[in-house]
């Protein structure tokens, strides 16, 4: 399989397959965290369908695309001091989301961040995600696509890690 590109109609879609696959299971959470950057427009489209508190984890594994547009290598990953959110605690039963799972470390990492500072707060976790890859060394809870083939997804909104505001003008 080559690589997979997503217009922005294909994404928001995907985002409302998962919601429909989350509500058929019969699971409800409390708050949603969402990592960012990839996981932020999954999160509020979620946060808005299922009227749940969203919270932010900003967290980076990757580097900008190159020059000639090649897909960008991974890193060691990053995390934020603190978890962004208006609820005064992280506490319940938690949908973790983000817009893929690539080699699964970054979930798997989130997942201990979150446990490891919330751990007696948490009462469940859960993740969802819309596309899962072969080779992650996790598998999402919730997801609509499974890519066996561990195709490169090219996002809509990639585009714009090449465009400046003057490349814009």
């Amino acid at each position: 399989m080559g690589d997979l590109h997503i217009s922005w109609t294909e994404y928001h879609r995907k985002i409302e397959q998962l919601a429909i696959k989350i509500h058929q299971s019969g699971w409800e959470c409390e708050q949603i965290i969402c990592l960012a950057k990839g996981g932020l427009r999954v999160g509020d489209i979620l946060c808005r369908i299922f009227d749940k508190p969203l919270g932010v984890l900003f967290t980076s594994s990757y580097a900008g695309f190159s020059e000639d547009n090649n897909p960008p290598t991974r890193s060691k990953i990053i995390f934020s001091q603190h978890l962004s959110m208006i609820e005064s605690n992280l506490a319940g039963k938690i949908l973790l989301v983000d817009d893929l799972v690539d080699s699964g470390v970054s979930l798997q990492e989130s997942i201990n961040w979150l446990r490891g500072r919330y751990g007696e707060d948490i009462r469940e976790l859960k993740t969802a995600v819309l596309w899962y890859k072969s080779c992650s060394v996790i598998k999402p809870d919730y997801y609509v696509d499974y890519l066996p083939d561990n195709p490169w997804i090219h996002q809509p909104f990639e585009r714009y890690e090449s465009i400046t505001a003057d490349k814009l003008l």
